[in-house]
């Protein structure tokens, strides 16, 4: 995880920086679109909210903090990279790289029904 975090460290702090907190990117989303009445499906939320918090915290997780990313991550992204965020942020890149650290901790994105 030590190594993913310092790899994209300079694109994490530009996310971390740069994020207006505009809501620009909340319509690119298809699953925001379809849930309107739940914030935590924006881009940023999803980005912030998890390799943000990853980063902010230096990895030094909970289970509950991995459960909680691992929702926002998978559950609530399928990856389909059409994020668009007028400052640049990479946020589909973040998000991927999150979903990589979490792997590396040993979870996934299966949901037991």
């Amino acid at each position: 995880m030590e190594e993913l975090l310092k790899k994209y460290k300079s694109v994490i702090k530009f996310g971390l920086k740069v994020c207006a907190h505009c809501g620009m990117c909340a319509n690119s989303c298809f699953l925001y679109v379809n849930h309107k009445d739940d914030p935590t499906y924006t881009p940023a939320y999803k980005f912030l909210n998890s390799l943000g918090y990853i980063y902010k915290k230096k990895g030094n997780l909970s289970k509950e903090d991995l459960e909680r990313i691992k929702e926002l991550i998978w559950k609530k992204c399928v990856l389909c990279t059409r994020c668009y965020c007028p400052i640049g942020i990479d946020i589909p890149k973040l998000i991927s790289v999150a979903r990589d650290i979490l792997r590396q901790k040993g979870i996934d994105g299966i949901y037991e029904n």
